[in-house]
C-alpha cells in the first residue's frame, strides 16, 4: 500500500481550512494535525475538518513523530520563526507565500535547510499549477513570436483584514498580492531585471494599499504589474509577442488560456484540469522532492524564492514601507532582523 503522508498545519485561519480540505481529498495525504496558539481554536478546527490531532503550540505539532510535512499558514511576519523551528526539528516545510517578510530571513531559512538537509519550499501555488506550466511552454514555443510585453494585475477587497494592514504582521498589498504578478512576470521573462519603476499608495498604518510596478528586461522586454487590497480586479494576465498574444483569465489560479493571432482570432485554447482546490499540486511537488531526498523543488527553487524576496525588499525600500521588526532602528526596509 502506498504511503499516506501525515501533514501538520500551523495556523488555523481560512487558508488552513482550504489546505485541510485539499489534503483530505488527496489520495496520498491526510490532514493529520492542526496547531493554534489557542487550543480551543485548534480543537474546533480539528473537529470541523476531520483532523486527527490538535495542539495548542506549534512546537508540539513539530515534535510529533508521525508528522511527515508541515504547512505553515501563519501571517507573513511569523513565517521565519515558525519555519526555522520546524526545520530545526527535522520537519520538511511547505511555507505559505510570501515565504518570509524579508530577503535576509529567506536566505537564513535556505541556509538552515542546506545545513540540516531538510526540505523547504514556498507555497506560491501558481508556480506548481499545470496550466501555469503550460503558459510558460506556450510563451517559449514561438506561437506568439518573441514575447516582449506582459501585463498582469490582481486585486481583492481585503483592506479590513488585520494581516493586510498591520505593519507588525508584515502587512501590505505587495507581500500578499503583488507577489503573484511578480511571479507571473518571472515565469516568462526570468530574473534579469535591468530597471524597475514603481509607486504605491499607503494606508493610514503605513503599509502599501495599491502598487504599480514596471519592470524592464534585456532585449526590449517590459512587464507592467499592479495590485490592490482596496477592490477586486479581473486578475487577468497578457503576454504579447510579435505574432500574437496569450490571454490568461486569472494569474492567481488560471483556468482558461487563449492564444490569439495579430487579428485577435483565437488559434489555441487551453483549460485547467479539474482541481480539488489547486493547492494539491504544491503538496504533491513537496512529497515528490522529499521522496527523492531533495531539499527544494524545481517548481520554485530556493534561489528564485530569495530573488523575489529581494525584489520586494527593494520595492518597499523605495516606498519607505518598513516593518517594526526591521533594523537598524527601522531606518532600512529590508534590513537585518532584530532577534527577540
Amino acid at each position: 500500500m502506498e504511503k499516506r503522508y501525515n501533514v501538520g498545519i500551523i495556523g488555523a485561519g481560512n487558508i488552513a481550512v482550504k489546505m485541510a480540505r485539499t489534503l483530505n481529498a488527496m489520495p496520498q495525504t491526510v490532514a493529520y494535525a492542526i496547531a493554534s496558539r489557542d487550543i480551543a481554536k485548534a480543537e474546533k478546527f480539528a473537529k470541523e475538518h476531520g483532523v486527527e490531532k490538535y495542539y495548542g503550540s506549534y512546537a508540539e505539532l513539530a515534535e510529533d513523530p508521525a508528522v511527515d510535512l508541515i504547512y505553515i499558514a501563519t501571517p507573513h511576519a511569523m513565517h521565519f520563526a515558525d519555519a526555522r523551528m520546524c526545520l530545526e526539528k527535522g520537519k520538511p516545510v511547505l511555507c505559505e507565500k510570501a515565504f518570509t517578510a524579508t530577503a535576509s530571513q529567506a536566505e537564513e531559512l535556505v541556509k538552515i535547510s542546506h545545513n540540516l538537509n531538510v526540505f523547504i519550499t514556498e507555497a506560491i501555488w501558481t508556480r506548481y499549477l499545470p496550466l501555469s506550466l503550460k503558459i510558460i511552454k506556450l510563451a517559449k514555443s514561438g506561437i506568439i513570436g518573441e514575447p516582449h510585453f506582459i501585463e498582469a494585475n490582481i486585486g481583492y477587497a481585503v483592506k479590513d483584514k488585520e494581516r493586510m494592514i498591520k505593519p507588525e504582521l508584515a502587512g501590505g498589498a505587495l507581500l500578499d498580492l503583488g507577489v503573484y504578478p511578480l511571479n507571473f512576470a518571472a515565469m516568462i521573462f526570468g530574473g534579469e531585471v535591468e530597471k524597475c519603476v514603481s509607486a504605491c499608495a499607503l494606508t493610514d498604518t503605513g503599509v502599501d494599499a495599491q502598487d504599480t510596478i514596471t519592470l524592464f528586461y534585456p532585449n526590449d522586454k517590459i512587464a507592467v504589474l499592479s495590485c490592490t487590497m482596496l477592490c477586486p480586479t479581473d486578475k487577468r494576465g497578457i503576454i504579447a509577442g510579435e505574432k500574437g498574444y496569450i490571454v490568461v483569465d486569472d494569474i492567481n489560479n488560471p483556468q482558461y488560456v487563449v492564444v490569439k493571432n495579430l487579428k485577435g482570432e483565437i488559434i489555441e485554447e487551453h483549460r485547467a484540469p479539474e482541481q480539488i482546490s489547486g493547492f494539491e499540486y504544491q503538496v504533491a511537488a513537496s512529497i515528490e522532492a522529499i521522496e527523492k531526498g531533495e531539499i527544494e523543488t524545481p517548481y520554485m527553487p530556493h534561489a528564485e524564492t530569495v530573488r523575489i524576496m529581494e525584489q520586494m525588499d527593494a520595492l518597499r525600500r523605495e516606498w519607505g514601507v518598513c516593518f517594526p521588526f526591521e533594523s537598524p532602528a527601522n531606518q532600512e526596509c529590508g534590513g537585518d532582523i532584530v532577534e527577540e
